[in-house]
């Protein structure tokens, strides 16, 4: 864990900025129900009812906890960047409440201790209680490494135990509906040296989908619960969707739900690493193949269908029905920095990357005040969130959710970010992402300065007291760079994606210069939905077209082939400091009949392109990823 981390003044300093002072006092308010319009949450209210300090009963979906822990995990990064005595305080009243609601014998979940305490750890399958725990554990252990204060540690660390002794060896051979635990189990094993929570997280991760199947007795012995969520039909599909339907070991392609996958495979990786199980990496590694290279979109999302949020067939990437939700694209970035402790390979990080600045981002406003929980990539108002396959794709990023688990996920992911940028073991650095600003741990100290992803001079100060060997990722996607070691210019010789240096003790200056062309995409010929069209990026940033800057409808643009396509800095509006493309394409006329022997009519027009991430915050316009070239 790092030691000190300041931010930089550029992209990714400025954007941390927001989401530390802006996005972490919103997410809060929202979570008291004190936003005016926004959904209600009544999350931190469930807590104050189950502890006996308010009457009333149970409100929001059963894993309603979970959004509590993911915001005290991200409020806790924060105080690692900065502290701040008020919103220690206000994560200290929140711990003495949860405290309060906890069990005698450990137990904590608000929908069990206040509706139905007798039905406690009766559908595994459904009912999150295991999901819950994980992110309450993971804020737990945050908050302690950010403040070094043992409470909520304490709390957690007892609800684990309650959840050994139920779960363990010898005990029902139950796993969680929804994973998120096993890497919560994980963490919680380093924070406290139990080795057996690593035991209980590796038992829940070789017993899913082994026979007799759990969910299955589960399933015949269910009462069937009050209200929809609790009565699901178990099916094939069904198992599928949380990701019981075989054990790992046997999987060659990635089904089901697609953040219970991914979550499940960061899990299995926490497991990999600490066990060298051939079995289980050859898994792991036949699962990323099929993740990114079947079923990803070119945006870095994953879900191609709202039916189960879950993937598709291989190739199957509609754009205007696509779910793609924003926990699956930061479950995914859990996975691919886990995949990188297994494998230092460049594509890795260059995947994670991908999603991060795409996905990952385009799931806030610019305002860090409005979210989105799926992010398509064609939009047209007045079909998208209006007919049933579309209702879920909302042309407008909504204040809150009945279902908020998006927002404090991607707060949680993008105030831990330097920790995905680095790694650090005492004797090696790895460079996997480039954020402005500086990170210190035990004697060694590096400072990055650059304006990534909008210019690809970058810049790093290493100050060390100890030799130190430094691994510097050089993108797939970049051919032409130049690298230099205090002054000197060296040979770029990957390794993997990587450059290797090594330092003496002391003060070095790294240079990186990385070429930033726009690249055209083209999609493999068996995605139907992009058939004939192209995508625009340049580094990891995609970019999509919006009617308000191109008119509409965008499905009559069309690029040419040949056309220059030029990148200019936005120097007015909430687009200020961004890079957009520029380019000549033609428009179809559309005023004509409906069907014509005529073929259609085009005219020449400018066409701009904006990151993708900033789409939807200039108002409700159409707005396309992929387009006819």
């Amino acid at each position: 864990m790092r030691k000190k981390t300041i931010l930089g003044e550029q992209f990714w300093g400025g954007t941390l900025e927001k989401i530390r002072t802006k996005m972490i006092p919103f997410q809060l308010k929202a979570l008291k129900d004190e936003v005016e319009g926004a959904a209600p949450s009544h999350a931190i209210e469930n807590f104050e009812i189950a502890a006996g300090l308010k009457d009333g009963t149970f409100y929001g979906c059963v894993f309603q906890d979970s959004d509590v822990g993911k915001w005290i995990e991200a409020a806790s990064y924060s105080l690692m960047i900065e502290p701040d005595a008020a919103l220690e305080a206000e994560i200290d009243r929140i711990v003495e409440i949860i405290g309060k609601a906890q069990r005698p014998d450990g137990y904590l979940d608000t929908y069990f201790i206040v509706k139905e305490p007798e039905k406690r750890w009766k559908n595994l399958r459904v009912c999150h209680e295991m999901y819950c725990t994980g992110h309450l554990i993971e804020g737990a252990v945050a908050y302690y490494q950010a403040t070094g204060k043992r409470r909520f540690l304490e709390i957690m660390s007892a609800m684990a135990d309650h959840v050994y002794d139920m779960f363990g060896p010898g005990k029902l051979a139950g796993y969680p509906g929804h994973p998120e635990l096993e890497l919560a189990l994980y963490r919680l094993a380093q924070a406290t040296g139990r080795e057996k929570y690593k035991e209980l997280a590796n038992l829940f991760i070789d017993r899913r989908g082994t026979q007799p199947n759990y969910f299955e007795q589960e399933f015949e012995a269910l009462e069937k619960f009050e209200g929809k969520e609790h009565n699901k039909d178990l099916s094939e599909e069904e198992l599928k969707y949380c990701q019981a339907h075989m054990p790992l070991r046997e999987q060659k392609r990635a089904v089901g739900h697609a953040v219970r996958a991914l979550y499940l495979y960061s899990g299995a990786t926490d497991e990999a690493i600490a066990t060298r199980d051939p079995r289980l990496i050859e898994a792991l590694d036949t699962l990323w193949d099929n993740v990114v290279t079947r079923q990803m979109y070119v945006t870095g999302g994953f879900g191609a269908t709202h039916h189960g949020e879950a993937f598709a067939e291989d190739l199957e990437l509609p754009n205007d029905t696509v779910y793609a939700e924003t926990c699956a694209s930061v479950a995914f970035v859990f996975w691919a920095r886990r995949m990188l402790k297994l494998h230092m390979r460049g594509e890795i990080a260059d995947e994670m990357e991908r999603a991060l600045y795409n996905t990952v981002l385009s799931g806030s406003n610019l305002a860090c005040d409005r979210y989105f929980y799926v992010n398509p990539l064609e939009v047209i108002p007045g079909i998208s969130g209006q007919s049933p396959d579309y209702r879920h794709v909302l042309p407008e990023r909504p204040a809150w959710f009945g279902c908020a688990c998006c927002p404090p996920n991607m707060a949680r992911l993008l105030l831990s970010l330097y920790d995905y940028a680095y790694g650090y073991d005492g004797y090696n650095l790895d460079i996997h992402l480039y954020a402005d600003g500086s990170v210190e741990w035990d004697g060694v100290k590096v400072t990055h300065e650059s304006n990534y992803p909008w210019e690809g001079d970058l810049h790093w100060k290493v100050e060390t007291d100890k030799p130190l060997r430094v691994a510097l990722r050089i993108p797939g996607w970049s051919r032409q760079n130049v690298l230099k070691l205090d002054g000197r210019e060296l040979p770029i010789e990957r390794k993997d994606g990587y450059c290797h240096m090594q330092l003496a003790a002391g003060t070095h200056e790294i240079e990186l210069q990385i070429e930033l062309d726009v690249r055209r995409v083209y999609a493999n010929p068996a995605v139907r939905a992009d058939t004939n069209c192209v995508a625009l990026q340049r580094g990891p940033v995609v970019y999509c077209l919006e009617s308000v800057d191109n008119g509409a409808p965008l499905c009559a643009l069309h690029l040419r082939r040949d056309a220059k396509i030029t990148a200019e800095r936005v120097q007015t509006g909430l687009l200020a400091g961004m890079t957009a493309l520029r380019t000549e394409g033609e428009r179809a006329d559309v005023q004509g009949a409906l069907y014509s022997d005529q073929p259609p009519v085009f005219h020449k027009t400018q066409v701009t392109a904006i990151p993708y991430f900033a789409w939807g915050n200039r108002g409700l316009n159409e707005m396309r990823v992929w387009i006819a070239e």
